[in-house]
């Protein structure tokens, strides 16, 4: 065999400075300037061809300010790297050559076809990093072969297989990610995942007897800055009656569990004069007990378990950033030498930090200094602590970016040794990331490494570009990706976005899980981006890129009613109909799903409606909920790879398609207008099913009604 290691020229990002929230009570100032007749035996030694490759990988690099959206180097643990090869076997009047082998799963079975030039077969395939490859050639059909150029090993007396054995090779920087293997049964796989913001508070009173309430909180007509009595209670009561089953998703994110200063009112902060309750959980007093405002520990505890008992995964807010100076980890500690916390410095003050992993948020929450042991361990301690009372699946870790790296660098391997490590079989302990930030996915990026730091964070850059293309409906240039001084030189509508999210699926790590999501808890309902024509409050609020609004404008008088126009709700279902037909954990804020009004925090937290539906809310809660089903049956959505078939700036048409070796081979296609006018497509195969109207898909061209997701097998 004639092997050949083939390098590529890949381009690097440069890194520019980063710029984030913190908080969830912080306003944000930083918005834009089978068997197939063999057995493969279990062949010889290890390495012992004869084969040999080498190589050195380039990597192009780029520069200057902003950037222009490329997309960086691959990055993936060595288990998950590929480098690609060629493979030779000599030509002698064969009809057909495959190569078949152990390089990829499936490969004895189904193998690749050979090119015959010349004197010679040949086939370029992807072979797993730093790993000796067993293989042999198909040969017309019916005849098994090993390579003649590089005979199977005969000093092994237990190889009775024949194979030929392809050395290990690496390849520098010019390898490829694989795509990670389908978990063993028994083991969840969080590309599976689709999350439900549970904002505890506001969800549900199930138990009136834990209500809580601070005197002195700022009155608002629509929401509260008080405690309005949501509890664990009544999130279990909506386990129980199914409701988070029968919307199809299974992973719970519930607010921050740990005890809160829940007797004080404080000021916002960044100029916000209004006076706030700690009902959002965000401003910790005891990490080592829980919430009594949200009921007891026990009811925390049934909470988790009725959750496992439905198939539901629980994911915990932590807040790790600051604890409230009331505190008594506070008042022990903060004349500690060395240092348990930072100097008493707020943000964006003169000599102070800018949002970094140092500075205050407000005068009253305290940042913790993580570079010291004493206070790292502490916190790391208490956290894991809370995973072995509750058992807890994840964790959204809040404003990660303002946490000093040496503490997610010390919990990942607490949370590896006395959590994953006893359990059988061994789960993923799943953690998220926020860091708020629209443009900087390099530096979004530099915090994901499941093995040693976070499984994935909230695309915030992606939603940015949902709420323009699909909310909005803008013709206007979408975001150059990437460039820190927010130019906007990519294509407007479906195309800008079908073009950055292709770029967006290689940005992150292969094995990392992203979480997509339409709206939260620090921005505007998203019903009202749908609106036909963009809110004044949301386009004052931001002119130059209202997408990126935080709607405090509005969040205390003049608030926003429940959208009447059903076009709307229609366009919410479209927008969710990307993130729920494409790769990544989608997230569902409390209250989308049935187009919850609300302006900026605090009035984007109003309490859920439960009744009273109108026809265009029920009929966005039921779109959601056929699209999680047809995403929990078509793995090509959660772990496929997408290719565009058409797109214009007001259609996309593309299909999904799981890879070779996976163990469901699965093809779905997918077809969204966000005009409101019908349009036509040519580029769908025809004898498909559609999946939302269970209908046949009729001739070509194929019609996609105005505003309307068209799901194809």
């Amino acid at each position: 065999m004639k092997k050949t290691i083939l390098l590529a020229a890949l381009g690097s990002l440069v890194v520019a400075l980063p710029f984030a929230c913190g908080d969830n009570e912080l306003i944000n100032t930083y918005l834009p300037p089978g068997d197939g007749g063999f057995n493969p035996g279990i062949g010889g030694t290890p390495g012992a061809g004869t084969g040999t490759g080498t190589g050195t990988g380039v990597v192009a690099t780029s520069s200057g300010a902003g950037g222009t959206g490329g997309v960086p180097a691959p990055t993936c643990p060595d288990t998950l790297k590929l480098c690609a090869e060629t493979f030779t076997y000599p030509y002698n009047n064969e009809t057909s050559v495959e190569l078949r082998g152990d390089y990829r799963a499936g490969a004895w079975t189904m193998g690749d076809a050979m090119t015959h030039s010349g004197s010679s077969w040949t086939v370029t395939v992807n072979v797993p990093w730093n790993t000796p490859v067993q293989y042999k050639f198909y040969v017309n059909g019916t005849t098994w072969l090993s390579d003649p150029a590089n005979p199977p090993p005969t000093s092994d007396p237990g190889d009775t297989s024949g194979n030929s054995v392809d050395a290990a090779i690496t390849c520098g920087t010019a390898f490829t990610c694989a795509t990670p293997a389908v978990p063993p049964a028994g083991v969840f796989d969080w590309r599976d995942s689709v999350i439900y913001f549970v904002f505890v508070d506001r969800f549900l009173d199930g138990d009136a007897t834990n209500n809580c309430n601070v005197s002195g909180t700022s009155p608002n007509t629509t929401s509260s800055a008080n405690y309005l009595g949501g509890d664990w209670a009544g999130v279990t009561q909506k386990i129980n009656a199914g409701y988070f089953t029968t919307l199809g998703v299974n992973t719970l994110w519930i607010t921050v569990p740990i005890k809160n200063a829940d007797d004080v009112a404080d000021e916002g902060t960044n100029g916000d004069t209004h006076e706030y309750s700690a009902y959002h959980g965000y401003w910790p007093k005891d990490p080592t007990t829980t919430e009594s405002c949200f009921g007891s520990a026990a009811d925390l505890k049934a909470m988790v378990t009725a959750a496992h008992a439905k198939g539901l995964k629980v994911l915990f807010d932590y807040a790790m950033v600051h604890v409230h100076t009331e505190s008594t980890i506070y008042q022990t500690n903060k004349s500690a030498s060395p240092a348990w916390f930072t100097p008493n410095c707020i943000c964006g003050a003169a000599g102070c930090g800018d949002y970094d992993t140092s500075c205050w948020f407000a005068p009253y929450l305290a940042h913790w200094d993580y570079t010291n042991p004493a206070a790292r361990t502490y916190s790391v301690n208490a956290a894991v602590t809370l995973i072995q009372q509750n058992g807890n699946d994840a964790f959204r870790l809040d404003a990660i970016k303002q946490v000093d790296p040496s503490w997610l660098a010390a919990l990942r391997p607490a949370v590896t040794t006395q959590i994953i490590t006893p359990e059988s079989p061994q789960q993923r302990f799943y953690m998220v990331g926020e860091t708020y930030d629209f443009q900087n996915r390099a530096l979004i990026s530099s915090m994901i490494d499941p093995t040693t730091k976070l499984d994935g964070q909230f695309d915030f850059p992606l939603r940015i570009r949902l709420i323009e293309a699909m909310l909005m409906r803008s013709t206007e240039n979408m975001l150059t990706p990437d460039d820190l001084n927010w130019s906007r030189n990519a294509p407007p509508g479906m195309t800008g976005l079908s073009q950055f999210m292709d770029s967006n699926d290689a940005f992150y790590p292969t094995d990392a899980v992203m979480s997509t999501f339409i709206g939260n808890h620090d921005l505007p309902r998203s019903i009202h981006y749908a609106e036909q024509t963009l809110p004044s409050w949301i386009q004052d609020d931001s002119p130059s890129d209202p997408s990126a609004a935080d709607g405090k404008s509005n969040a205390w008088s003049a608030q926003p009613a429940l959208e009447t126009d059903p076009n709307a709700y229609e366009r919410m279902a479209n927008a969710f109909a990307v993130i729920l037909t494409n790769k990544g954990a989608p997230l569902i804020y409390y209250g989308d799903e049935i187009g919850l009004p609300g302006a900026g925090d605090p009035d984007n937290r109003r309490m859920m409606q439960w009744s009273g539906y109108s026809t265009a809310q029920q009929g966005l809660h039921d779109r959601i909920a056929a699209l999680t089903a047809i995403r929990a049956a078509h793995p090509a959505m959660r772990r496929g790879t997408r290719t565009t078939l058409a797109v214009t700036e007001d259609l996309w048409v593309y299909s999904l398609a799981t890879l070779a070796g996976d163990p469901v081979a699965d093809t779905v296609y997918v077809a969204i207008n966000r005009s409101d006018s019908d349009l036509t497509t040519t580029a769908l195969p025809s004898g498909l099913t559609e999946l939302l109207t269970n209908s046949p898909e009729g001739t070509s061209p194929v019609t996609i009604p105005a505003r309307q997701t068209r799901v194809f097998k």
